[in-house]
């Protein structure tokens, strides 16, 4: 692999006697991984059913090294949200911040939503996800992904960090900043990482992580954590820009991180930095299996404690959703109850314990149910996604290796019988959607932009 000149001579001089075996690293093939959605099957379960060879990431409890010729996107269980494909050094950030069932956590640059998803099955449906990124166009994978993983107690934004701590002061007790950088760590990975290199400079890059640290301290409760991460070298961007930071506020602290084999501490002296950086962990592609990255974990020790007060979303009135009503009567075992928002004819289920979001460009309210159309309510697949089996009344199951699943996902209208009405449709016991059984006819209403391509 070229790599750039002026890149090889600063790794060259930071390294010393590790330079060759970090230089060897990019002739070895990169590493594939998989993280298992504990919102929907235990890890030993999925370790039963699992159509690939697996091997346990020793950072992440949900998180398999896989084969680089499996084809993870290629199953059914991915459209089921049974796992995340995600490089496996990308997995550490929420593992050392450990999001806890109840928590208010803040993923400030989230799209493509691999953290977001990671969070979300730590928090096991319970506590608040916000997920935002400022890229519109990213921010679309990071919904359809959240929708797929089933979860339900989330807002996903598309705002700036200025505009986002106008609404969330003191209301986070975890943020996740997996900032934007010049991408060192992913040369092996991504052949665009290298081509784009000079323009994701460590100049550019280091202003960006300065205002988005900056505005993620004051969101944070006292007492609250930020785990801050990158996927590049540059001592500007790591060690630097957290000696920056807890320079500049006082009421940090850089934390301890439980460390495990392979993993290197940060190095303060790269970058003129106080001790306690040494605390933060790099990861680097010739100790590990799995790309470059750095992570380091900052405590808030004190600052004002004072939230944004809750604000409780005005529903729609009662007679707007008969058809609702009248729709988880007839095809759920189980009701749906909390707060229920409607967006023109979407409707949603908000997550309870929210500020006032009003002005702000929220892409998504909550738990997307379905829309409201004339006289009738159409679900949506993140209604079935966010579900189980046993809650449908109807359903139909199909083997993972069948072909009406693949006819299923490829949005194709089935030729079968069955009761009339709405059906959940599963494989193997794990929902995928929904269809609808007209006599000896079954219409398929999968979303359109997630369908099964050959």
């Amino acid at each position: 692999m070229k790599l750039p000149e002026a890149f090889v001579n600063r790794m060259r001089h930071m390294l010393g006697p590790d330079f060759e075996a970090f230089m060897a690293s990019y002739d070895e093939p990169r590493y594939y991984g998989l993280r298992v959605n504990t919102l929907k099957i235990a890890v030993e379960e999925f370790k039963k059913i699992s159509p690939f060879s697996l091997e346990p990431v020793p950072w992440a409890r949900e998180g398999f090294y896989i084969g680089g010729d499996d084809r993870p996107a290629k199953h059914p269980y991915y459209h089921a949200g049974l796992y995340y494909i995600q490089e496996p050094s990308a997995m550490t950030t929420i593992a050392v911040l450990d999001p806890k069932p109840g928590d208010r956590v803040l993923d400030l640059c989230a799209a493509p939503g691999g953290k977001s998803t990671q969070i979300a099955a730590r928090l096991a449906g319970q506590g608040i996800l916000v997920a935002n990124d400022v890229n519109h166009e990213r921010v679309k994978g990071l919904v359809r992904n959240l929708d797929m993983f089933g979860v339900r107690n989330h807002i996903i934004l598309n705002e700036l960090p200025m505009r986002l701590a106008e609404h969330f002061t003191g209301f986070f007790d975890k943020i996740v900043i997996d900032a934007p950088c010049s991408g060192e760590g992913m040369f092996r990975k991504d052949a665009f990482a290298v081509k784009s290199w000079g323009e994701f400079s460590v100049e550019k890059c280091t202003q960006m992580q300065k205002s988005i640290l900056k505005f993620a301290s004051a969101m944070l409760k006292p007492g609250g954590y930020i785990v801050y991460s990158t996927c590049t070298f540059a001592p500007e961007e790591n060690e630097g820009m957290i000696d920056n930071f807890i320079g500049g506020n006082p009421e940090f602290e850089v934390a301890e991180i439980q460390t495990f084999p392979g993993v290197s501490a940060g190095r303060p002296e790269w970058a003129g930095a106080a001790e306690q950086v040494r605390k933060s962990i790099r990861l680097w592609p010739h100790r590990i299996k799995g790309e470059g990255h750095f992570v380091a974990l900052l405590r808030k020790t004190g600052g004002e404690g004072e939230t944004a007060p809750e604000c409780v979303p005005a529903a729609p009135p009662e007679e707007d959703l008969k058809d609702f009503y009248d729709f988880v009567e007839d095809a759920l075992n189980t009701p749906l109850q909390g707060n229920l928002i409607q967006n023109h004819s979407r409707l949603y289920m908000v997550p309870q314990g929210l500020p006032d979001l009003r002005g702000l460009k929220i892409v998504r309210p909550g738990w997307y149910l379905g829309e409201l159309k004339k006289n009738r309510f159409k679900p949506a697949a993140p209604l079935a996604l966010g579900l189980k089996k046993q809650d449908a009344r109807r359903v139909l199951d199909f083997p993972s290796d069948s072909g009406e699943v693949i006819r299923y996902l490829k949005g194709e209208t089935l030729n079968l019988t069955g009761d009339r009405g709405w059906n959940m449709v599963c494989v193997d016991g794990f929902p995928l959607g929904w269809a609808k059984q007209l006599q000896d006819m079954l219409n398929n209403y999968y979303p359109s932009g997630w369908r099964w391509m050959d």
